[in-house]
């Protein structure tokens, strides 16, 4: 049996990629969301995309996301995945988190950024292009606290586009939405 306690709840942050994606989408995307979580966003997607495959590293979070009518996948990342995608949607564990601050649970992989925020954003930026479309894009939500400008240079240094497409203030810190292209 899975315990939801061990799942992220939905937050501002999850609205806003939401929103970000419904705009994004494209009737005929294959689309993949890499740790869903919930579901929602895939689930939403779903029922607008040409296809929606979801990760979890999180059996729980694969679990609960299975109760939204969507068949996640359990990997880290895109590590189990194959095949093309035409929208990629990443909400991250973007907290920059000290080791001594770890709660070593599940929920942890939706939390834990590393010291920088960024540890799990620079494993995804090496591996995604694997399973990016020509003309693919990626939506990546991170907080002002991960370092904007440093994910941003992760990426234009292995050869993207980076934009805002979205930005929320969220108690103290500003949330962004990154629209990133090869």
């Amino acid at each position: 049996m899975f315990d939801p306690a061990q799942v992220y709840t939905p937050a501002e942050d999850t609205g806003l990629l939401l929103d970000a994606a419904r705009r994004e989408v494209r009737p005929a995307d294959r689309v993949i969301e890499i740790g869903t979580g919930y579901g929602i966003i895939a689930a939403t997607l779903a029922t607008v995309a040409g296809s929606v495959v979801a990760t979890d590293i999180n059996p729980h979070a694969v679990a609960c996301a299975s109760q939204k009518g969507i068949n996640p996948v359990q990997c880290d990342l895109v590590s189990g995945i194959r095949g093309m995608f035409d929208l990629v949607i990443f909400n991250p564990p973007y907290l920059p988190t000290h080791p001594t601050e770890r709660i070593d649970d599940w929920l942890e992989y939706a939390l834990d950024g590393g010291t920088t925020g960024r540890a799990v954003i620079e494993r995804f930026a090496r591996d995604v292009g694997r399973v990016l479309a020509p003309g693919g894009r990626i939506l990546l939500l991170f907080s002002s606290l991960t370092g904007p400008r440093a994910v941003s240079t992760l990426f234009l240094d292995l050869g993207y586009s980076v934009s805002v497409v979205a930005e929320q203030n969220v108690e103290d810190e500003i949330l962004y939405i990154v629209k990133i292209t090869r």
